[in-house]
């Protein structure tokens, strides 16, 4: 008996039914991590820490403190005040995204300036809770958003969108060059990728900017911003085919997708993600590109280094791994002449 198990065991991990049996049960998983993962993370967004500067020579009165700590307790979240001595210096910093608004606190009269381009989810909580706080405390309330989103994007998620275009075109451009192209070289495929990475930019900023006009986009630095994006992903899963070949989607998907997109930062803004989440976004390929184009479109003054650096870094290492590993890959030349 136990040898007509094992029998028929090894016939069936010969055949083609096993790794179909198993593809079954990882999407079946897949499905409720999807879901789940992007449920945990934007279904119901809770403030945590939100950075805001605080101005007035009355900042430091009984009711600018009662304000301070009616709006702790209205979003159930700690505000990060940052004394700032002008409104000029409270709206660098806001520029510059250390803060997500500013208080401004004259005697009985608070004036809250929220930032919907800094994070349209913070200034939509922080907007909420005001009216609903000033009267308890009894302050005199004005709210003003003082850096508005662009007209065609209202909810502030078309960044969101077209970074999930590019991450997940990155990664099925790498697969279809290895099942389609298998015969390339390494530095071929590499050349490729960058090669679908440029055109596939440049085509998700004519699309939407100048077809849709949803977005009015930086033309040279979003097209350079969603390239790196496209190419970081399509190596990413390049260099997982190298290490674990046929199952290089698992971890490809599992990183830029269930982990990366919900944590970006696009969708729902970080001091409203749970806290793992918002740290961790941040250093993956589409936090970095969020970060990048959200800067580029709103801050463009004010640019930031990190999230290039990030992007670079996850293709520069893959590019690596790649090549230092490239006999393992199951495209090439040598590899495919072998086969046939």
């Amino acid at each position: 008996m136990d040898d007509r198990m094992s029998h028929r065991w090894a016939a069936f991990k010969g055949s083609p039914f096993f790794p179909a049996t198993v593809i079954v049960l990882i999407l079946g998983a897949a499905a409720g991590l999807f879901a789940g993962s992007y449920t945990y993370a934007m279904a119901n967004p809770t403030p945590h820490r939100i950075p805001v500067a605080v101005v007035g020579v009355s900042h430091e009165t009984v009711r600018g403190r009662a304000f301070a700590a009616g709006m702790e307790q209205e979003l159930n979240a700690s505000l990060a005040l940052r004394f700032e001595p002008s409104l000029e210096r409270a709206i660098e910093a806001v520029e510059e995204q250390r803060v997500f608004g500013v208080l401004v606190v004259r005697g009985a009269d608070v004036t809250l300036e929220v930032s919907s381009a800094s994070g349209a989810s913070v200034a939509q909580v922080l907007s909420e809770a005001a009216p609903r706080v000033a009267p308890r405390v009894g302050v005199r309330l004005t709210v003003r958003d003082m850096k508005p989103l662009q007209r065609g994007d209202p909810r502030g998620l078309a960044l969101f969108y077209i970074t999930l275009a590019a991450v997940v075109i990155g990664f099925i451009g790498a697969v279809q060059l290895s099942v389609n192209a298998g015969a390339l070289s390494p530095w071929e495929r590499i050349a490729f990728s960058a090669a679908y990475a440029a055109l596939g930019g440049l085509s998700i900023v004519a699309a939407v900017d100048w077809g849709l006009g949803a977005l009015d986009l930086p033309l040279l630095e979003s097209w350079f911003i969603l390239a790196l994006t496209m190419f970081a992903s399509g190596m990413v899963f390049t260099m997982f085919n190298t290490l674990v070949r046929r199952w290089a989607m698992l971890p490809t998907w599992g990183l830029m997708v269930l982990l990366g997109n919900p944590s970006s930062g696009g969708a729902v803004s970080w001091p409203l993600l749970p806290s793992p989440l918002g740290e961790i976004g941040r250093w993956l390929p589409p936090g970095a590109s969020i970060n990048a184009q959200h800067t580029a479109v709103y801050f463009g003054s004010h640019q930031r280094l990190m999230p290039f650096l990030v992007l670079a870094t996850w293709a520069l290492v893959s590019c690596v791994v790649f090549l230092i590993w490239r006999e393992r890959h199951p495209g090439g030349r040598s590899t495919v002449a072998e086969a046939a």
